[in-house]
């Protein structure tokens, strides 16, 4: 069976997308071949490192990617999944062999307010909605949900 290959965009690379990466690879075993990248990417949030370890995922030696690279080089994907708001989702390139192209769209971390505590439990909530569709993803690809080592 062939994997399908996903890519998660947002903004900087920097939360979202990381974030949904992680849990495809956590969830998806060996059915998918997943990478993230970003239109303008920047450097990991510390949010995001935090809230993906309290799961118990360690992402903080990821690099963030620009997703013009992945695209100069011709890289397709089954699926681009947006994880910005709509307005830049619309910026993404379209991928060559492209199968479908997907928006989820989840609040930026770095945009949140707030005392450090606060921005936390934010993120987690962020992170929280994003593995909930993450799981919902690859539920739709026939893995069952005895199968995700929660």
């Amino acid at each position: 069976m062939n994997k399908l290959r996903v890519l998660f965009l947002c903004i900087h690379n920097s939360a979202r997308s990381q974030m949904a990466e992680a849990y495809l690879k956590h969830f998806g075993g060996n059915q998918f071949e997943v990478e993230s990248a970003g239109l303008e990417p920047g450097v990991l949030n510390p949010l995001a490192i935090a809230v993906m370890a309290d799961e118990g995922i360690d992402i903080s030696k990821n690099q963030t990617k620009d997703v013009f690279t992945l695209h100069e080089q011709g890289k397709s994907f089954n699926y681009v999944v947006t994880v910005c708001d709509a307005k830049n989702s619309e910026r993404c390139p379209v991928f060559p062999g492209m199968h479908s192209k997907l928006a989820w769209d989840f609040e930026d971390p770095s945009d949140l307010g707030g005392t450090q505590e606060e921005k936390l439990a934010k993120t987690s909530v962020i992170r929280d909605i994003i593995k909930s569709s993450v799981i919902a993803f690859v539920d739709k690809y026939g893995i069952t949900a005895d199968e995700h080592n929660d």
